[in-house]
């Protein structure tokens, strides 16, 4: 089959079209016709050889796709070939075919394309498992999210409004702050031009955000020990600005602040497959009621995989980017 392979020339990594072996099915899978394939930031890490892949998992970058099923393994009843679904993979995705969990899968919902449903799981596993299983961001709470305009960042913003909160975020320029505002963000914080911990206290009466979610860490943990609230949670999902920081923890315990870590990459079919199904009662039938959707900036054939991770490195997008797949 044709897939998109990661090469390596001297120093230089890059992302080439070639022909590899067809994927097998084990136990518990669904072999997919991939139609189409989410981008993320964890692909480029991959490539950057910083994030390689869990063992066993495909080399093949690619951690979301659409498609649909053309067979099942013996012990599969939950789907039947001929269905449409989207899924998160531990890689494998820049593919024409996929071997996929069966309980990783989820109906494309009603309305949307293959092309938009590919956009979907990795960020909604993502900001439903740290914001709502792991934070309990509850309703009329206050909500704080780095990064809006992100994949990450539009599904938070979405989700977190959705659900009752109240959602603060930050972005790196006024277009962006108002693409936030747009997609149902009360507040937006230019972080170049103001100071986000500031504009978090005024915004909340000097009380600060009661769930945080950070893919920036470096000199931003600090800074969002002082946004929190008090018994505030604090998750950090990305390294943008680096993996180590200097900081004073005193307001940790002052305030009685959680800190919390996650990567949903090599956690166990069992617990992907408990995120999926609460997707599937919680968060799906919002797409079918359109109180959220799918925020796609670019769409791009999928040899130009490379150029794909070029525009999310330029990061002047807001949404994701989707390969579709031959």
């Amino acid at each position: 089959m044709k897939a998109i392979e990661i090469r390596i020339d001297g120093e230089n990594r890059y992302l080439a079209a070639g022909k590899v072996a067809m994927p097998e099915i084990a136990q518990g899978e669904v072999l997919v016709r991939i139609h189409a394939a989410g981008v993320n930031r964890p692909d480029l890490m991959q490539v950057a050889g910083m994030y390689p892949p869990p063992p066993g998992a495909s080399e093949i970058p690619g951690l979301e796709l659409s498609g649909e099923i053309v067979a099942i393994a013996p012990d599969v009843t939950t789907w039947k070939v001929g269905d449409r679904v989207c899924a998160l993979v531990t890689g494998g995705g820049y593919a024409q075919y996929a071997s996929v969990p069966a309980a990783q899968c989820l109906p494309i919902p009603a309305g949307l394309s293959m092309t938009e449903a590919a956009s979907l799981p990795e960020t909604f596993f993502t900001v439903w498992h740290n914001v709502f299983d792991k934070a309990g961001l509850k309703q009329g709470e206050t909500f704080l999210v780095h990064g809006g305009t992100s994949g990450i960042g539009t599904t938070a913003i979405q989700l977190a409004r959705a659900f009752g909160a109240r959602v603060i975020t930050t972005a790196g320029t006024d277009d962006k702050c108002q693409a936030c505002l747009d997609l149902g963000a009360d507040i937006a914080i230019n972080y170049k031009t103001q100071d986000f911990v500031e504009e978090v206290k005024t915004a909340t009466g000097g009380k600060g955000a009661d769930v945080i979610l950070d893919m920036v860490a470096g000199d931003y943990v600090s800074r969002n020990f002082k946004a929190a609230a008090m018994e505030g949670r604090i998750l950090i999902i990305a390294f943008l600005n680096g993996p180590k920081a200097e900081t004073n923890f005193t307001p940790l315990l002052l305030k009685r602040l959680t800190l919390m870590g996650s990567t949903l990459r090599a956690q166990p079919v069992a617990n992907k497959g408990a995120i999926a199904r609460k997707l599937r009662e919680q968060v799906w039938p919002l797409f079918e009621n359109g109180t959220i959707k799918p925020v796609i900036y670019k769409t791009l054939p999928m040899d130009q995989a490379q150029q794909a991770h070029e525009i999310l490195q330029g990061g002047a997008h807001v949404g994701k980017v989707v390969l579709e797949v031959p």
